[in-house]
């Protein structure tokens, strides 16, 4: 009766799996990416409190009749509170239409270093149109 050999069977002693440097490899490149998410979370966090504010002055009553600066006095109070340190008043810009709407944006980057003297910028545009 003839045996079939099987392909693996011809080199019984084949090594399988991953070598060392793969292996140092494959941990260099999760502890790169791991190190990029750790830099952008807060970024991002601190990004989505002030799309949160921006957006709540729609549910403001009479915001449109307020003057720029108590609107920027309540942005700014808001953004105390939640330790918001990347936007400031020059980021802010209000604008008002002639129909007594108004539009609010909130143009803004954030620098965070990534590995040595390599920085990562993020910038962000963000509005709300008020009736």
């Amino acid at each position: 009766m003839n045996k079939i050999i099987q392909p693996f069977e011809r080199h019984p002693h084949r090594q399988q799996g991953l070598t060392a440097i793969s292996v140092v490899l494959i941990l260099a490149m999760i502890g790169f990416f791991a190190t990029i998410a750790i830099r952008l979370f807060p970024i991002y966090m601190e990004h989505f409190s002030v799309v949160s504010h921006l957006e709540s002055l729609t549910e403001e009553a009479d915001i449109t009749e307020k003057t720029n600066g108590e609107i920027l006095s309540t942005l700014n109070k808001r953004f105390s509170i939640d330790d918001v340190k990347n936007v400031t008043d020059e980021n802010i810009f209000i604008e008002r239409n002639k129909d007594g709407s108004m539009l609010i944006a909130i143009e803004y980057e954030v620098r965070t270093p990534a590995l040595g003297n390599i920085d990562m910028v993020v910038s962000f545009v963000d509005e709300v149109e008020l009736d």
